[in-house]
């Protein structure tokens, strides 16, 4: 090898032996780890331990709450039991017949339910829900009447529940479509803002001197009342300031009021009143026969009567508005054929208790969308019964208040509208009023306002077909008005979902869909509460207590269409006078008729006295207690078992309605929603 190439092979040698040192100390580099003992940091390790004592003291705080809710459901589930079986003790006979006669067949069904149930225990342990036996595999007796059973299940039960249903489904569907028309009928009126517009106006100053009182019609104010001792003063003092021409304005206090202590403090209001120079008078019919239309038909018998043109009714409860009058009068100037002006409803104790939450979900959509909807495009609703005027001439038109049925406000409409009168709804004027706290006194009012207009439908019916009102106006007073909204909603309602439903839970081979069971009655709560939209986070509750009603407007449509002899009770419902003398105050001090001095001595102008030797009576007397009502108990546990029944089966939607429809149920049995009696 040559001198040059020993030095290149040299170089060469040199590069690769200097490569294979880095490389092999890059290697080595990354398989070294260097273990050091770490410095111990007495800060961090107090930290470390405060943060320990910090969470121990925060764990030992849940925990307390933990228990502290624990012992609160179990002392509210005691006193729960508790109160159950206090008011299961003191449960008395005292139900109406129609009342019983219905929770007899609901007790029959309840059996049969319960029968059921065991037998499908028993077959879900043996395993034949899974494996159905067959007359011909079947072995053991037991095995064979329950496969006898399944034919006769699927051959001859289920097909007719099965029709039902369907029946129900296509029904609920209808009344369903109504109400979104209804709804859009309103959207269209709010976004045309469409409402009824008066030939002219009054001053909205206080009438005082300087006013051509031909300007102001003659009106006659009428207040019936009945042993409303809780607002009989208010609702006096309202009416007496109404912002009219005292010589044109005169007021009955129509007093039907069978206790004694009850008319001395009444009349003692009026005398009041008249002291001040109000035109006031108090009637009190010794013979009260016909409830609320035979006190008004009484009183319109009266020789002065003939010198008015309109007359404006409230009840005993309601307070209107200083310029009620103002606001409602002057739409009947110029429309000769205009009989009623109805105004809204306001409520002061709709935020009180769940109940009158509830409440206030309907009435806002039945005054909001089916009154408005009704007054806009065909001139025709229900007349309330109160806070409304009518013109006197269709009174007599139409033949006056009769006392055939529990819904005088109805009939009236009725006959009215079959005459060719129109009605108009105001819905920007309102009225004050009380809603029923107790569940007892809602009760009661609903059981009248169903069953009569099923008493009205039956008389009414011939006279509807034999008018001479156009025919579209006979189709929507007898399929929209009395059929689809008094007749068909209670009765699909009950059937639908307390009858078929727990049934179809122990035949399955009847299918009730899971949209009619959730979806839909849920998109139908929803275009409920639009109205009201701060009750929107008691969509659930209402949706599941109305179909607690329906039980009560089921029994209540049946009594009036068979003409059960409860369909003619007529019971006041009870008011405990939440809008007091604060209100009159504050008309006073909007600028009403009379000094708010004299308002502030009211109670004792009005025999104070009195009052207090009434209450004293009272409290010797009967003694008010929350009840128990047997059928809603009855229903309860009808719905119970047949939630087991489905959780058997899987069926999750269908099993969560009808555990939370149960205790719905359970709750309203045992008088726990509403008022609260100590």
């Amino acid at each position: 090898m040559s001198r040059s190439q020993n030095e290149e092979f040299q170089q060469w040698w040199n590069k690769q032996r200097d490569r294979d040192q880095n490389g092999g100390d890059e290697e080595s580099s990354f398989l070294t780890v260097e273990i050091r003992t770490p410095a111990v940091d007495r800060d961090k390790d107090r930290i470390r331990t405060r943060t320990l004592r910090q969470l121990s003291r925060l764990y030992l705080l849940k925990l307390k709450q933990l228990a502290s809710s624990f012992v609160w459901i179990a002392h509210s589930s005691l006193n729960l039991l508790r109160t159950a079986n206090r008011r299961i003790a003191n449960d008395k006979d005292n139900h109406p017949p129609s009342a019983t006669r219905l929770y007899r067949l609901i007790k029959a069904f309840l059996v049969l339910v319960v029968l059921l149930l065991c037998f499908e225990l028993a077959a879900y342990f043996k395993g034949w829900h899974f494996t159905p036996p067959s007359v011909a595999s079947a072995e053991a007796a037991v095995e064979v009447a329950y496969a006898r059973w399944l034919e006769i299940r699927a051959s001859y039960l289920a097909p007719p529940l099965q029709s039902l249903t369907n029946v129900c489904i296509v029904l609920f569907l209808i009344q369903s479509v109504d109400r979104l028309v209804l709804v859009l009928g309103c959207f269209w009126i709010k976004l045309r803002r469409i409402k009824p517009v008066a030939a002219t106006e009054y001053p909205a100053k206080p009438v005082g001197e300087g006013i051509r009182l031909e300007d102001y019609p003659m009106v006659l104010v009428q207040i019936p009342m009945c042993n409303e001792k809780e607002v009989y003063q208010q609702s006096i003092g309202a009416v007496c300031m109404l912002d009219w021409p005292k010589e044109r304005m005169l007021i009955q206090i129509l007093d039907d009021s069978s206790e004694l202590d009850v008319q001395v403090l009444i009349k003692a209001e009026v005398q009041k009143w008249q002291q001040r120079g109000v035109r006031i008078v108090y009637r009190h019919r010794l013979i009260r026969t016909g409830y609320k239309a035979g006190n008004l038909k009484a009183a319109m018998n009266c020789e002065y009567v003939k010198d008015y043109e309109f007359v404006a009714i409230f009840d005993a409860d309601f307070q209107p508005p200083a310029e009620f009058l103002k606001k409602t009068v002057p739409h009947f100037k110029g429309r000769e054929d205009l009989a009623l002006v109805q105004t809204r409803w306001a409520f002061v104790n709709k935020d009180e208790n769940l109940l009158t939450r509830l409440q206030n979900i309907n009435l806002s959509f039945h005054f909001e969308v089916e009154q408005q909807v009704n007054g806009v495009f065909i001139n025709f609703f229900g007349f309330n019964g109160t806070a409304g005027v009518w013109r006197i001439k269709a009174l007599e038109d139409c033949g006056g208040w009769l006392e055939r049925t529990t819904v005088e406000d109805m009939d009236i409409a009725v006959r009215a509208h079959l005459c060719g009168w129109k009605f108009i709804y105001l819905n920007d004027v309102k009225c004050l009023c009380e809603l029923p706290e107790s569940y007892e006194a809602y009760k009661k009012q609903q059981y009248r306002w169903h069953s009569g207009p099923m008493q009205l439908f039956r008389l009414c019916f011939m006279d509807i077909l034999r008018s001479k009102v156009s025919v579209g106006k006979k189709a929507n007073m007898i399929f929209l008005f009395f059929l689809l909204r008094k007749l068909i909603l209670p009765f699909y309602s009950f059937t639908l979902f307390c009858v078929i439903l727990p049934l179809t839970m122990f035949f399955p081979e009847a299918n009730l869909p899971s949209w009619v069971v959730c979806y839909i009655p849920g998109i139908m709560s929803i275009l409920n509460i639009i109205p009201a939209p701060r009750s929107f986070p008691f969509i659930v509750p209402y949706l599941l207590f109305e179909n607690t009603m329906s039980v009560t407007k089921f029994g209540a449509m049946i009594s009036g269409l068979f003409k059960f002899g409860s369909s003619y009770e007529w019971v006041v419902t009870k008011k405990l006078g939440r809008s007091s003398e604060a209100d009159l105050i504050a008309y006073a001090e909007s600028g009403s008729l009379v000094d708010s001095t004299s308002i502030q001595r009211s109670s004792s102008d009005s025999g104070l006295t009195e009052l207090s030797k009434l209450g004293a009576a009272k409290k010797a007397g009967k003694t008010k207690r929350n009840r128990l009502y047997r059928t809603e108990i009855a229903l309860a546990f009808i719905l119970l078992a047949a939630s087991v029944r489905s959780l058997l089966s899987a069926q999750g939607i269908h099993f969560y309605f009808l555990l939370f429809q149960g205790l719905t149920f359970v709750i309203v049995g045992l008088d726990l929603i509403g008022e609260q009696v100590s």
